[in-house]
């Protein structure tokens, strides 16, 4: 426990102790005279770190994929979010501007990350270390990267694909490449680190949240469903299955809570450690509770719930009443307002106005698979045991819902609610070409040309010769 928590210290630490060029990539967030001194294992050690720290930003609860999975799907709306409001509310509305402040930002965010995989890579190749950790350390590098340009490509469609660390005038030469370019590349790391990265069961408990061969397996299922080759889904993700390593736990409460962390169902998962300002708290809970300050911090209001998402859930569902708050209590009076509850922690200390909470977050888990399986195989017997551990009737059985009347919108349900505001909704929605049929008639301004984020008129800017996608001046 002493190491883990020295390993939670570092990867604050590496959050802080970045710089960053002035290229419109953002490609340096690690200091010159560090990226020079790969030599030992800790120095090796610290890099890996660092590139897993970007996951604290990435996935942050008003991160990139928070904005583009939940409030440009029909899950969530925002309250009185602070910020600049006509930003954030433009993801929400479809009227992203290309001037958007926080476009330009998840941008950066993301060629940040990428960087700090990519300065690893490159450094390996001419270290003098055993074989064995440098195929390792090079296979979590390439999962990091894969994760990051899969959003990104789900994000902008085609983007600059960079696998090497450049400098500022490198990364201007840098344009987009086509989406299939990048998918290949996708593949291509992630076909390694399932060949080079360990079972979950085989992870030394100092390096809990690295991933497995499992996890790059689940991730490249997911790739392959996202490009329509399901017959190669269906043969990674029976993998995960048949490796034993992973198990839906017993019930759907028994997922959540701040002291609940890496169990069985988990495939990735970003660790936070609560309690104390100096190390990576999690904020989701703070982030996610409605804007007041009842509890003796300020919610932000972001992801709050609307109707439509809680109206998907079938009556009995306990799913439902795990996931959402229906509102909160000022004083003697309730105010309603739906807000997601996941990642509630009320015991969590309070430090400088914020709840130091401990929750982790799941990136990948086993429903996930077994969804994903359905959807890949048309086989609902996947599905099923989800929907037994909510205790619910099973697809084809007496009670099942009659608007789920096939395989396919079967799913569509069951992801929606069994992963609820965990940053799925869009691009499962985008992968099954639904988005716009789906979301257009609940009132969002959705089109085919929105179905991409607009390039960030700064980079356009520094590189003209950097295109825009359709529908964006």
């Amino acid at each position: 426990m002493k190491k883990i928590k020295q390993l939670y210290i570092l990867l604050a630490l590496c959050l802080t102790a970045t710089s960053c060029s002035d290229s419109f990539l953002e490609l340096a967030p690690i200091s010159n005279a560090t990226a020079d001194n790969f030599k030992t294992v800790d120095d090796f050690e610290l890099a890996v770190n660092s590139a897993y720290a970007s996951l604290y930003t990435i996935y942050h609860p008003e991160g990139p994929i928070s904005y583009v999975n939940e409030q440009m799907s029909d899950n969530a709306i925002m309250f009185n979010i602070s910020g600049i409001q006509a930003d954030k509310w433009q993801f929400k509305d479809y009227s992203l501007m290309t001037t958007n402040t926080m476009l330009y930002q998840f941008w950066q965010d993301y060629y940040k990350a990428i960087f700090s995989a990519n300065i690893v890579l490159n450094k390996i190749e001419g270290a003098n270390l055993n074989a064995t950790y440098k195929d390792e350390v090079k296979a979590q590098m390439q999962f990091l990267r894969a994760l990051y340009y899969f959003n990104m490509v789900q994000t902008w469609g085609d983007i600059p694909l960079v696998t090497t660390p450049l400098t500022g005038d490198e990364a201007y030469a840098i344009l987009r490449s086509p989406q299939a370019a990048v998918y290949e590349q996708i593949k291509k790391d992630l076909l390694f680190a399932v060949d080079k990265l360990p079972l979950s069961s085989a992870i030394a408990s100092a390096k809990v949240g690295r991933a497995s061969k499992g996890a790059a397996q689940t991730l490249l299922g997911k790739v392959y469903l996202t490009m329509g080759d399901k017959a190669n889904a269906a043969t990674v993700l029976k993998e995960v299955v048949n490796s034993n390593q992973y198990a839906l736990l017993p019930t759907y409460a028994s997922l959540w809570g701040p002291t609940v962390k890496n169990t069985k169902e988990s495939i990735f998962e970003i660790q936070f450690l609560g309690g104390s300002a100096s190390a990576p708290y999690s904020r989701y809970y703070q982030t996610f509770y409605p804007n007041n300050n009842f509890l003796g911090f300020y919610g932000s209001g972001m992801n709050q719930v609307t109707d439509d998402l809680y109206n998907e859930y079938e009556s009995k569902d306990p799913r439902r009443d795990l996931s959402i708050a229906l509102g909160y209590n000022n004083g003697n009076t309730f105010i309603a307002q739906k807000y997601p509850i996941k990642w509630t922690h009320t015991a969590a200390v309070l430090g400088s106005g914020n709840p130091l909470s401990n929750n982790n977050f799941m990136v990948l888990r086993y429903a996930d698979v077994l969804l994903m399986l359905s959807e890949a195989t048309g086989d609902p017997s996947y599905l099923n045991l989800v929907r037994s551990r909510a205790g619910l009737p099973k697809f084809g059985e007496a009670g099942y819902p009659s608007a789920y009347g096939t395989v396919d919108l079967a799913v569509e349900h069951e992801r929606r609610v069994e992963l609820a505001l965990e940053f799925h909704r869009w691009f499962d929605l985008k992968r099954t070409n639904r988005a716009v049929s789906l979301l257009a008639p609940k009132g969002k301004a959705i089109t085919n040309d929105k179905l991409l984020l607009p390039i960030p008129q700064i980079v356009r800017a520094q590189n003209p010769a950097i295109t825009q996608n359709v529908g964006y001046n």
